[in-house]
């Protein structure tokens, strides 16, 4: 047998002017607790009937049911078999129920004395809702949540307990007898032959409503007359729902932990930002249930940001690999200037204050835009966070609402929101950290690279000049009748290697203060051309140690002045100058070039015509120690360290320097720019 309909909406139908509550498991075991305790304190031997959904819960609560047995032998207790319930009367009457039956949804527990009565009558009340608002906790017992009454009425009472032995008969009809005399004691109409209660019946247990008016206030005022019973209500009511907000509180926490855990794996997993983002969009997009999350790298000053990583919903729009724009977004705006969220619940009524104070119709413009962007991917919420690092603007993580209504994300959904930027945020740092960790480990490697190639250079550079003076020394020490012809040539050896050895030490140390920071800068207004002829005049001094190709001036005295520092410029050219003519053969040419360009830069050039530069090497050759040709094995003098000192120079000064060449024997162009007077 299977009865579907339940007591509670058969006891409605018989008394509509009840009205049912919410109550929470917890507070019902204690009322359930509380009505059983009267029975054991009372002397009165009442009816007391009691329905447990399942086995188990009646195994929970059996011994205080034989102990009420052991005072009045109307006991009834009803549950859905589980492993060993059955139809029994061996402490009291068990009666054992279908699990498909609407008794398995119910609590029900009666109690009806003479002297006094309650019963509480319960349907579990659906709990769905419950379950997606404090998931994964709906499983924790006492936050299952029954819909019923709960009163102290005589004449509810008296219907209950109709409904209930009607109930009782119709799975255990041997107990025809003894209900038969409970509706005795206990003034009941109920008609045994057919197993039902009679409807035509108007003897005074039946319900009549003019009763029912004597306690109507009563039972409105939630159903009970007794002030202890009163307080009892109230602070189970109370109870109740500091439960559940206690759940809610948990569930917002394992819920940030949740996704939290989930990013922190996720960096486990792979410090690419971009892999974070992915895991950390989609999870956050459906715990919020967002109809659109963006989570996206940028900048204060970008204009624009492709959407590369969405979490999108149900017939939403997708912005996947769209340009989104920032500068012209006056909310995105405001986050930057607020460093704090932006929260618009409904972009229907987007408030003018969220606009910068500006003319009028920069405003309209700015309202007009947002508009044209609402309405083209149908946004009616819309919340953005930043990502932040110590003031640092590293992201934005955007929530839309899509549709006609708007949504009202709370405050913990906000605040779950802002727990997972300030992870994202961590997040990024790392991985940004670990990419200047690997660029280190790159200069590192370049360090080691050149610690190398100085070893390599500097034995060479030092042995080789140092033997050759020790040979001529020797020489002369050795040999005094050496003729006078010779000994020239062995002092002009002599001399030339310790100049060279002079010149290797001073560009170690020249570099080595210009990497430190330790150079301190003259600078003034300079005319270019008096600086290219005193660099000339250096380049012309060395003469005697090789012949120079034709060099040409073109610097025009009619240039603007430059800014900068004299002695470091008259460097630079010396150097670029004195390159272009290791590398030129004598017949060819070195060219000196100088114009002012549309950036407030003089742009100097010092072409030849010699030997080129292979294009892909034209950016190694500003590296320290660089040698085309090999360190060890090099045609011309020279230590590699003279590119690498210009561009020094030429950073610190403000300019820029590089080099073009078509390739081997084509020649090469050395341009460096230097500020001018009035660049600011």
């Amino acid at each position: 047998m299977t009865i579907l309909k339940s007591v509670l909406a058969e006891l409605v139908l018989e008394v509509p002017q009840i009205k049912p509550q919410i109550y929470f498991k917890s507070s019902l075991t204690a009322l359930s607790h509380a009505m059983e305790d009267q029975v054991l304190a009372s002397s009165d031997r009442p009816l007391v009937i009691a329905t447990f959904q399942k086995e188990h819960f009646y195994r929970q609560e059996a011994h205080r049911y034989r102990q009420i047995a052991n005072l009045t032998s109307q006991v009834y207790v009803l549950a859905a078999p589980e492993t060993e319930f059955k139809n029994s009367s061996e402490y009291h009457e068990t009666v054992a129920f279908n699990p498909r039956d609407a008794l398995s949804r119910e609590w029900n527990l009666l109690v009806l004395g003479q002297k006094y009565s309650s019963c509480l009558i319960c349907n579990e009340y659906d709990n769905s809702g419950l379950v997606d608002e404090i998931s994964p906790f709906n499983e924790i017992d006492q936050v299952r949540r029954f819909e019923g009454i709960w009163t102290f009425d005589r004449q509810v009472c008296l219907q209950s307990a109709i409904l209930l032995l009607d109930r009782i008969l119709k799975y255990r009809p041997e107990l025809k007898e003894k209900v038969q005399e409970a509706t005795k004691v206990y003034g009941l109409n109920l008609d045994l032959r057919k197993g039902k209660k009679s409807p035509k019946s108007k003897s005074k247990s039946s319900y009549n409503p003019a009763n029912f008016q004597k306690v109507s206030a009563i039972v409105e005022n939630n159903n009970f007359n007794n002030p202890f019973a009163q307080r009892l209500v109230t602070y189970l009511q109370a109870s109740q729902y500091q439960l559940i907000k206690a759940y809610r509180s948990i569930t917002a926490q394992e819920k940030k932990q949740r996704l939290i855990n989930i990013i922190s794996s996720a960096m486990r997993r792979s410090l690419d930002p971009n892999e974070i983002i992915k895991v950390a969009v989609q999870e956050l997009g459906k715990a919020l249930l967002a109809s659109r999350c963006l989570i996206y790298q940028c900048r204060p000053t970008d204009t624009i940001a492709t959407i590369t990583h969405e979490y999108l919903g149900l017939s939403v729009k997708s912005l996947l690999n769209q340009v989104w724009p920032l500068k012209d977004n006056y909310l995105f705006q405001k986050v930057i200037q607020t460093q704090g969220q932006v929260y618009v619940e409904d972009t229907s009524l987007l408030p003018e204050y969220l606009v910068p104070e500006r003319s009028k119709v920069a405003k309209s413009q700015g309202i007009n835009f947002l508009e044209n962007l609402i309405s083209q991917w149908e946004i009616s919420s819309w919340l953005m966070i930043p990502l932040l690092y110590q003031g640092r603007v590293l992201g934005m993580v955007e929530l839309h609402n899509c549709g006609s209504f708007p949504h009202n994300w709370s405050e913990e959904q906000i605040d779950l929101v802002e727990a997972i930027a300030t992870q994202l945020s961590m997040a990024l740092i790392h991985a940004e950290t670990y990419t200047n960790l690997e660029e280190l480990n790159q200069q590192l490697e370049a360090l080691d690279r050149t610690r190398s190639n100085l070893i390599a250079i500097t034995g060479h550079e030092l042995r080789t000049p140092l033997s050759t003076i020790q040979v001529c020394l020797e020489s002369l020490s050795q040999e005094p009748d050496m003729p006078e012809e010779l000994r020239q040539v062995m002092l002009e050896t002599a001399l030339a290697d310790a100049d060279r050895m002079r010149n290797l030490v001073q560009d170690f140390l020249t570099l080595s203060h210009l990497e430190s920071g330790k150079v301190q800068w003259n600078i003034e207004y300079l005319p270019l051309l008096e600086c290219v002829d005193l660099a000339l005049s250096s380049v012309h001094a060395h003469k005697f140690e090789r012949e120079l190709p034709n060099i040409t001036n073109q610097v025009s005295a009619e240039l603007p002045l430059v800014l900068a520092d004299g002695e470091w410029l008259v460097e630079i050219l010396s150097k670029l100058l004195d390159n272009a003519c290791k590398f030129t053969q004598v017949e060819g040419r070195v060219i000196i070039t100088a114009t002012s360009n549309s950036e407030n830069m003089l742009e100097v050039t010092i072409s030849d015509t010699g030997r080129g530069i292979e294009p892909n090497r034209l950016e190694a050759v500003f590296d320290r120690f660089y040698q085309e040709e090999g360190a060890l094995r090099r045609s011309v003098g020279g230590t590699g360290l003279g590119l690498a000192i210009c561009r020094q120079i030429i950073s610190r000064l403000g300019g820029k320097i590089w080099a073009e060449s078509m390739g081997k024997d084509q020649g090469s162009q050395f341009h460096f720019t230097i500020p001018i007077v009035g660049h600011t």
